[in-house]
């Protein structure tokens, strides 16, 4: 999946496990009474001292595929009371502005696993930030990501910039702006929000209003360098916000690898669940992707392409019989089976 970059930690490992308290009784030791002669000295397996997987992926949904995303969770608490007082208040949903597929026209949208579209992937990106700053726990942060001792311009930093909740809009501008003057990809918005919940995890700190332009920034810069082929260096932001330093970017560069612990890998798994569950925040909220009528000659092409990876797989069985064919768009699951078998076709095969 890109430009993924290996660590000294490995996706399954959390470096936060250590502070979790464990009961003695889940971790028994091993006495001189249970030592056979014959095999001597026991040895406990280092897989028996290990969490549970239940306990690895609450503490790091972001590095576990199976473990929901923060920004999910913290919208759901907005979506229900939304969907209450609508409830309540009878209110009409008004005109239907979705499109619907009917049997003389299928309506499909651009926007796929592996190639995401860049302006509807920035606004749910933006929209899962909001709900992390509205809905956080408390004001924990740190120096180095603070905008009044580390401003992003000359101006005056207001004197309620600690207290007032941007707005979706201004947190939707900031991230293009960034994505429009570095020319970067849908992909790599996904992961800016991948590593900036992974920071929230392992520094235990929240996302606020006196924080979230440079968590975002940092985020994003680090992102465009892991992923993207042909990155952006750092004094290429510094003209794109053009009162901030080299040096500045440089070290929070380094403070945001070191509170990751050096831990930039984003398997496919991970990656693939975000791409969905913005998806879910998307409709949650009436956030619909662009819906084109699928055309002729794309269904044309869509049939080729079926075909194509059809004899493929076939081929493989054929030549290596029992070999475990893994799911085109996420390289973690059985082929034909997706993340989203049961409500979605595999997004690559569209």
């Amino acid at each position: 999946m890109g430009g993924s970059v290996s660590c000294c930690f490995s996706p399954g490992e959390s470096p936060k496990l250590h502070r979790r308290h464990v009961d003695l009784d889940e971790c028994p030791i091993t006495t001189t009474e249970d030592v056979s002669e014959d095999t001597g000295t026991y040895l406990q397996h280092i897989s028996d001292r290990e969490l549970p997987d239940e306990l690895a992926q609450e503490a790091n949904p972001s590095d576990h595929p199976r473990a929901s995303t923060l920004f999910l969770n913290k919208s759901q608490t907005d979506v229900r009371e939304k969907r209450k007082s609508n409830y309540m208040n009878h209110a009409s949903p008004g005109l239907l502005t979705k499109k619907y597929s009917s049997c003389s026209t299928i309506f499909i949208d651009d926007s796929t696993v592996s190639q995401p579209n860049l302006k509807s992937t920035i606004r749910c990106v933006a929209l899962a930030i909001y709900y992390h700053i509205k809905n956080r726990d408390s004001n924990r942060s740190l120096d180095i990501f603070d905008e009044k001792k580390h401003p992003l311009s000359r101006e005056k930093v207001p004197d309620d910039y600690s207290v007032v909740d941007p707005e979706h809009k201004l947190i939707y501008r900031f991230i293009r702006t960034l994505f429009s003057s570095a020319q970067l990809t849908a992909e790599c918005a996904i992961v800016t929000l991948v590593y900036l919940e992974r920071l929230l995890t392992y520094a235990e700190i929240d996302i606020c209003p006196s924080n979230w332009k440079r968590i975002i920034l940092g985020a994003i810069l680090l992102a465009s360098k892991v992923w993207d082929d042909q990155a952006v260096w750092n004094v290429d932001y510094c003209q794109i916000l053009k009162d901030i330093t080299v040096e500045d970017m440089n070290e929070m560069e380094r403070h945001f690898l070191e509170l990751l612990q050096f831990n930039i890998n984003v398997p496919a798994s991970v990656y693939a669940k975000y791409y969905f569950d913005l998806r879910s925040l998307a409709d949650d909220n009436n956030l619909n992707f662009p819906l084109e009528p699928l055309s002729n000659k794309r269904a044309q092409k869509l049939e080729v392409r079926f075909f194509i990876y059809y004899f493929y797989f076939v081929f493989l069985w054929v030549l290596f019989p029992g070999t475990q064919i893994l799911c085109a768009c996420t390289f973690s699951r059985p082929y034909p089976g997706c993340v989203r078998t049961s409500t979605r076709t595999c997004a690559n095969l569209l």
